[in-house]
């Protein structure tokens, strides 16, 4: 293999590799729009919902796992967080992570 094609084969990997990430970002976004209901845009709560903005990832997986578990007590997050798998809670936890915190 030339070198040139080496360095084609390399850009369309990094190509692929960040429409990837583009489309979990998308995805992200979209699975996180459900929330927002309860939990506001954004993650920005209003009232007595619980703000998931700026939490860590990994305290709002935790979060959820007590909700599916039934470690937690709730109305209806029992049954919502039953309905994604573990790579959607991650993603949805990821996107909240990354918005930035109420003031």
């Amino acid at each position: 293999m030339t070198r040139m094609n080496r360095l084609v084969m390399l850009g369309v990997a990094a190509l692929a590799a960040t429409g990837v990430q583009a489309q979990d970002a998308q995805l992200a976004r979209n699975l996180a729009a459900t929330c927002a209901n309860c939990h506001g845009t954004n993650g920005q709560a209003r009232g007595d919902m619980k703000t998931l903005a700026g939490l860590s990832a990994e305290k709002i997986v935790a979060m959820v796992a007590d909700y599916r578990n039934g470690n937690q007590p709730a109305s209806i997050m029992h049954q919502i967080s039953k309905g994604y798998t573990d790579a959607q809670i991650r993603l949805i936890a990821g996107y909240f992570a990354a918005q930035p915190a109420k003031k």
